[in-house]
């Protein structure tokens, strides 16, 4: 054994682990996860006039199609909280696309969490459930992950 004197510092508690939508311990702010493809969404949502902000810039100036616009607000105007929430997000990986499914999947788990009154509606617009599909790996021996190299007979 040696002489110095041991270390008395008391354990810090680990940080819970993030779950697909939690409060904040100051209740301030609800979390919602979401996924798609190989993007990843935190979304957070507290009472507010309406505010949309994605990686610090304004909803409509991060998306640039209609499409992807409509698919991050359904979750709000299926359960009339359009002007009601302002949401933060924090997203990234994967293509536009796949960052719109990833935001419309986190904001409805974290306002689901705010009320279970808007968790049925939301359940039955198919907006609570991870689209599990992903890109299939190249294989080896093919040209992509089924298209085969041309056969040449002779």
């Amino acid at each position: 054994m040696s002489d110095e004197p041991q270390s008395t510092t008391p354990a810090v508690p680990a940080a819970p682990k993030p779950t697909a939508a939690r409060k904040t311990p100051n209740q301030q702010f609800v979390w919602g996860t979401g996924r798609r493809k190989t993007a990843v969404a935190r979304v957070r949502i507290k009472p507010g006039e309406g505010k949309f902000i994605v990686n610090t810039r304004e909803v409509d100036d991060f998306f640039r199609r209609d499409v992807d616009r409509d698919a991050v607000r359904k979750p709000l105007l299926l359960t009339d909280t359009l002007r009601s929430y302002d949401v933060f997000v924090n997203v990234g990986g994967g293509g536009i696309t796949g960052q719109a499914g990833a935001i419309m999947l986190g904001l409805a788990r974290a306002l689901a969490a705010t009320s279970s009154d808007y968790e049925p509606k939301l359940r039955e617009n198919h907006l609570l459930t991870r689209d599990s599909r992903k890109v299939e790996r190249k294989k080896y021996g093919q040209s992509g992950a089924r298209r085969r190299f041309q056969f040449s007979k002779r």
